[in-house]
């Protein structure tokens, strides 16, 4: 980020996942599949399912109060709100505005921002930028996805991957030497239609044709999308650390989008780093798209895995085609 801007770090973390857990033995009994090749193929081995009553907000705003407490920050206190989802409660209003009136956050400004499993990336780039201009002094940004309520749970390529969850951070400035160095974004939007939703908006609305056509669900051409990740992980991770001016061997740990644990192990290939400087808990959660990197990175510093002065880089793809990094010093 441009030096004569304030720096800005995270200065709290929190995650919340659903109580119900769906394993790969239970997915056996709805669809043709196996835990072992789910597992050999994914790295995955259960994920958390909200309830029906559970929307994005409500994953949302339990992170989120831990992610206040821990920064030591009040509700009225927050300055901006950005939800980073897939998963809305609805159209409108946003999740962000929702969030904001659950916390009573009534001086935040709110919004939520769609970038698929890169959204969290994006979202942490916005909110930097406000606040390294001085525009606002703090911003909690939060990754919510209820993916259960839109995934096609007779479909076995697609249903054996997603799960629901949320991460929220709080950023605000810290001292120098500390907090954000880079980011990277990208969007090649020529590869759509190999990972969306296709009906529920003004292009195709809502219908019983759609309904009976499955359209509401996530569809994926996985081996396309896989061949994208696998090249823009390690590249979008390495362009940022270029642009941070730091080298891969200065790196303490990678906290990467949890899609899949042949994707993350090419990205740590292409880093020159150990599994051991990687934060993974998709064997967890399986694929929670803008929920993933920041519940990873709130399970990293509950489990100790950060310390001050680290060296983070979060690296992220998803639908649009899109693709996030973001080089940190704690």
């Amino acid at each position: 980020m441009n030096s004569s801007l304030k720096p800005v770090g995270i200065l709290g973390t929190g995650k919340y996942v659903p109580e119900k857990v769906l394993t790969n033995f239970e997915l056996e009994q709805m669809v043709d599949t196996n835990d072992e090749w789910i597992v050999t193929r994914t790295g995955i081995r259960e994920r958390r399912i909200a309830s029906a009553e559970q929307a994005s907000s409500d994953l949302a705003y339990e992170a989120s109060k831990i992610a206040l407490k821990n920064a030591g920050i009040t509700p009225e206190e927050i300055d901006l709100i950005i939800v980073a989802t897939v998963t809305p409660d609805m159209a409108f209003p946003s999740t962000a505005c929702i969030l904001q009136d659950k916390l009573g956050a009534k001086k935040a400004a709110a919004f939520d921002l769609s970038a698929a499993c890169s959204g969290f990336i994006y979202s942490l780039a916005n909110a930097a930028n406000f606040i390294a201009t001085g525009t606002y002094k703090y911003a909690l940004v939060v990754g919510a996805e209820c993916l259960s309520k839109i995934t096609d749970y007779t479909d076995r390529n697609t249903c054996i991957l997603f799960g629901d969850g949320a991460g929220a951070v709080v950023l605000g400035n810290v001292p120098e030497g500390r907090g954000f160095k880079s980011f990277e974004l990208g969007a090649d939007g020529t590869g759509g239609p190999l990972l969306n939703v296709a009906a529920g908006g003004s292009r195709c609305p809502a219908s019983p044709q759609s309904l009976e056509g499955k359209q509401h669900f996530i569809f994926m051409a996985g081996s396309e999308v896989f061949k994208f990740a696998v090249r823009i992980m390690g590249s979008a991770a390495e362009e940022a650390l270029r642009k941070a001016g730091i080298d891969k061997s200065e790196v303490d740990l990678l906290v990467p989008h949890q899609a899949n644990i042949r994707i993350i192990q090419s990205a740590l290939q292409k880093l020159n780093l150990s599994e051991d400087k990687c934060m993974i808990n998709l064997d967890k959660y399986g694929n929670v798209s803008a929920g993933s990197i920041p519940i990873a990175l709130a399970e990293a510093v509950e489990s100790g895995r950060v310390k001050e002065g680290d060296c983070l880089v979060l690296v992220g793809f998803g639908g649009g085609l899109t693709w996030g990094a973001s080089v940190l010093v704690w």
